[in-house]
């Protein structure tokens, strides 16, 4: 994979793609232009804020705890998004973190849940002394916002992103409990008085135009805020209008998020599920999208996983955890079954006696949900004998950098690339300022998308348009499975444009990049590929009349890092071999 691979290079931009550009140049400037002048007014909100009356209950945090990251807190060291820190007798909050995932983890105060699960005195201590530094630190929007520069530490223009204030005030009424046992008046008044001045920042973010994902977290963390709360009444009509809003506009009707993330769906059950049961609790009524978001949302869940328990990488999914996963599934009183067809969100699910496969058959999200989406148009993942086979490289921990750039390439997906270029177009370099920092404004339409089921054979046909612009050719794409198992076909093409001539001939791969438990070993005259499974069964992989070579692949989405892989990858030139039928057969 190229370094450079999907970048946006100005000179390389058609006229339609130009006018694209700068009309979401426009209206994204604008928007930042509104939120920079609201500042002022947002710090004003912070310092009238009214503190709430009384905590009334405290939702349940779902999430896993370990009760002996207590000690390593308590030691000193913060072990987040993959990279461990010893504060080493500091205050963590004055240190520059080494990623801001790490940040915005330590920020989110997330990790409570594990104090809590200690249930010691120590613990308890513990935490009110961390967040009462805190509070010191960085305990208004002037010690350390984004815009204003000030504080201690890199993570202080983490401290009131909106997201990770949003992060925070859920996790600080989810733990009140630990927090709030044994503590003295003066900290009790201090921890109403911050929660009243998160409620009123979060809610001049709302006026101001928050959008993107973080509109519906902050919505969410306002809504359980006031229905946990004594003295927000008005708070909770307002929030309960913004969360139904949010929800109808960013879960789909199959149960998809619009940025078409699984991962999106995992965070968003964690919060949604236990503000169900607060109005429950509380006899509220809750906004009506709430209950029905949570029932379609959990159904779409299940079409991403495997029958490892893993789910699918598209769109910046990474490492599943396991036991989040079963534990979300657990709320799923109707024990239902993935749903096969998601139209909204762009994904297909096909089941076999031994095979799985999950194809990405969707278009690009809007541009303010982008940000973690990857230029994977018609890559698919395959389970075979209950493994995972083939799929994606998947979403590295880190949300910036070289090697999360590389993993949103085509590339770095089951599909095909075509003259080393990615079928989306990334804005980083297209000169539009920091707004549009990892957006895509410009990828492919799905076109003539059409599924079979029932036969002898279950698949899809589609076809995207994402190289028509700069080839004047589609990339359509055919899979079938034999549906007593066995035997998994496939067929990719190049198809040029309607009035289109494309140019002189154009070198394609076509790649399966292959889980890092499979071997795989070259047979067959160089046309074929022998699979291995950890179960000792046997697969073969063969391109008709093609030359296949074996070559060296990432995985990206492994809890210790990236791990090195394999992938099948089959060549030609769009004017002379434009077309590639292959198989997997059972050995």
């Amino acid at each position: 994979m190229r370094a450079n691979q999907g970048a946006i290079h100005l000179t390389r931009l058609s006229v339609a793609e130009r006018i694209v550009m700068a009309a979401q140049a426009v209206r994204h400037g604008g928007r930042a232009v509104k939120r920079a002048g609201a500042r002022p007014l947002l710090a004003l909100a912070c310092v009238r804020a009214r503190p709430p009356q009384r905590l009334v209950i405290a939702p349940q945090d779902i999430r896993t705890s370990d009760p002996t990251v207590a000690d390593d807190i308590y030691a000193g060291y913060f072990a987040f998004a993959s990279r461990v820190v010893d504060a080493r007798n500091e205050s963590p909050f004055t240190l520059i973190g080494p990623s801001p995932e790490w940040e915005n983890v330590l920020m989110g105060f997330g990790w409570l849940r594990h104090l809590r699960s200690a249930d010691t005195h120590l613990a308890r201590e513990n935490a009110r002394a961390l967040v009462g530094e805190w509070l010191h630190l960085h305990g208004s929007p002037s010690h350390g916002s984004p815009s204003s520069g000030r504080g201690n530490g890199q993570g202080a223009s983490q401290a009131w992103a909106p997201i990770v204030a949003a992060r925070r005030l859920m996790s600080w009424i989810s733990q009140s409990p630990l927090l709030l046992e044994g503590a003295d008046a003066d900290f009790y008044e201090l921890f109403l008085k911050s929660i009243g001045r998160h409620v009123a920042f979060l809610r001049a973010e709302m006026r101001f135009g928050l959008s993107g994902e973080a509109r519906l977290f902050t919505a969410i963390a306002l809504a359980q805020t006031a229905v946990c709360c004594d003295g927000y009444a008005r708070l909770l009509k307002r929030a309960g209008k913004w969360l139904d809003e949010e929800l109808g506009v960013q879960i789909l009707l199959d149960g998809g998020h619009v940025a078409r993330n699984p991962q999106t769906l995992i965070d968003l059950l964690f919060d949604l599920l236990p503000l169900r049961q607060a109005y429950t609790s509380r006899n509220v009524l809750a906004p009506p999208q709430l209950v029905s978001a949570i029932d379609r949302m959990l159904p779409m869940l299940r079409l991403f996983r495997h029958p490892d328990s893993s789910l699918a990488l598209f769109n910046g999914m990474g490492v599943t955890a396991p036991d989040m996963l079963a534990t979300l599934l657990g709320y799923d009183d109707a024990r239902a079954q993935p749903i096969l067809n998601a139209p909204f969100s762009g994904y297909q699910r096909f089941e076999t006696l031994d095979a799985v496969l999950m194809a990405d058959v969707g278009a690009i999200p809007p541009a303010d949900f982008s940000t973690r989406a990857h230029s994977g148009a018609l890559s698919f993942e395959l389970s075979l004998d209950g493994f995972k086979v083939v799929g994606n490289c998947g979403a590295p921990s880190v949300q910036r950098g070289p090697l999360r750039e590389a993993a949103r390439m085509t590339a770095a997906h089951s599909t095909l690339t075509l003259a080393d270029e990615s079928s989306a177009r990334l804005a980083d370099e297209a000169g539009l300022g920091a707004w549009s920092r990892g957006r895509i404004f410009i990828g492919p339409k799905i076109h003539d998308l059409s599924r079979r089921d029932g036969g002898e054979d279950i698949g899809f046909e589609a076809l995207h348009d994402g190289y028509e612009p700069r080839f004047g050719l589609s990339h359509l794409r055919r899979v079938s499975l034999r549906v007593e198992g066995g035997r998994v076909d496939g067929f990719d093409a190049l198809v040029p444009a309607a009035g289109r001539r494309p140019p002189g001939g154009q070198p394609y791969a076509i790649r399966f990049h292959l889980h890092p438990a499979v071997k795989a070993a070259r047979v067959d005259r160089e046309h074929g590929v022998m699979l291995a499974l950890p179960n000792g069964a046997h697969w073969l992989f063969h391109a008709s009349g093609r030359d296949v070579t074996l070559e060296d692949g990432a995985f990206f989405a492994s809890v210790d890092g990236g791990r090195a892989a394999q992938q099948i990858v089959v060549r030609g030139m769009s004017d002379v071999d434009a077309e590639t039928a292959w198989v997997f057969l059972r050995g």
